[in-house]
């Protein structure tokens, strides 16, 4: 159990990862999360508790590509449990991967009662309530598969200009997050050859024009109006069997290990949007990072303020890579984190 007193703070953690991405956990030690909605807990956890996203994200117990969730309650009586997503520059509206990562522990953890083979149960995101389906094989858990909030295309083929580029064509998806899409092959890239590095650095160029030149807002909330990252794809989006290739490049220059979850999410409401897939056809995501994959297909036309949408179901496996407990000495002058670029 982490404990506190005058002059140190200990934070106990369970380390996970989804495809690659690793997903850590506070399990105890933060002080109380305070706020009416979950939108309100983020904001106090930006006011208030930034230090603890910094101390557990950041070097020297993190590095530049952790990622984290803290559990809230629910303000949503549909939903088990709330959970803000965390990493290297601040906070995510959605995760999939780490809904995946948080499917296994819920039920492990048993912060629900599951049944013997299923367990359904909502877990609420700042973007949303999210539905979660567990499987168990042996008494184990094992696949999880979700349906986020409504998808929907924002932007189709918007012009911008990107220094050291040029004119690029994007296109702009929520998928609980907002999204840009661009082809590797129209920005100099080959997402099976490039460099992480290459990819990194093109991403995080796109990423800074599109915040500097599009005003986001999101339908209805101006907590989720925010661009969360760039993906790049391999253009495969045309239906087939064949895994198609993408890579989430967010954050500060954060590099997505997985296939992206809520980018899978997004992929999938832009190929529908452009009849490149039908309802309930299934595509395979991987990551040009690790290789890892995610099943994806969309299995409902819906109507979200006024916008086609689609509800989209992704599958993956998480796993357990360990337990944490960190320390933080008042009088360590690092005590905050840091990072090296």
């Amino acid at each position: 159990m982490a404990m506190q007193d005058n002059n140190r703070k200990i934070i106990a953690t369970c380390e996970m990862h989804t495809g690659g991405t690793p997903l850590r956990i506070v399990v105890s030690g933060l002080p109380e999360v305070k706020g009416k909605t979950i939108l309100d807990k983020l904001q106090y956890c930006k006011d208030n508790l930034d230090d603890f996203r910094r101390f557990l994200m950041h070097e020297p117990r993190g590095h530049k590509e952790m990622y984290g969730a803290i559990l809230v309650e629910a303000d949503d009586e549909t939903c088990a449990i709330g959970v803000l997503f965390i990493h290297n520059e601040g906070y995510s509206t959605m995760c999939g991967e780490g809904i995946i990562a948080l499917g296994r522990y819920v039920i492990d953890k048993q912060l629900i009662m599951p049944n013997n083979e299923s367990s359904v149960f909502n877990i609420q995101c700042p973007c949303g309530p999210v539905k979660v389906f567990v499987e168990s094989k042996n008494g184990k858990t094992d696949m999880v598969k979700f349906h986020s909030v409504p998808a929907f295309v924002y932007l189709l083929a918007e012009k911008i200009k990107v220094d050291g580029l040029g004119l690029i064509t994007i296109d702009i998806v929520f998928g609980g997050a907002f999204y840009a899409f661009v082809i590797d092959r129209d920005v100099g890239l080959d997402l099976r050859k490039s460099t992480t590095k290459q990819v990194c650095d093109i991403g995080s160029a796109i990423t800074r024009a599109v915040k500097e030149k599009i005003n986001i807002k999101h339908p209805e909330s101006e907590g989720l109006s925010f661009l969360s990252g760039i993906i790049i794809t391999d253009g495969k989006d045309d239906y087939m069997e064949e895994a198609t290739m993408n890579c989430c490049v967010f954050a500060d220059s954060q590099v997505d290990r997985s296939p992206c979850g809520s980018g899978a999410t997004s992929r999938i409401a832009l190929q529908y949007a452009k009849s490149q897939i039908k309802l309930k056809q299934k595509r395979r995501f991987q990551s040009s990072a690790t290789k890892s994959e995610f099943i994806a297909m969309a299995v409902q036309e819906v109507t979200y303020h006024g916008r086609d949408a689609v509800i989209v179901e992704v599958g993956g496996r998480a796993y357990y890579s360990g337990s944490s407990q960190f320390e933080m000495e008042d009088e360590d002058p690092l005590k905050d984190g840091f990072l090296v670029n």
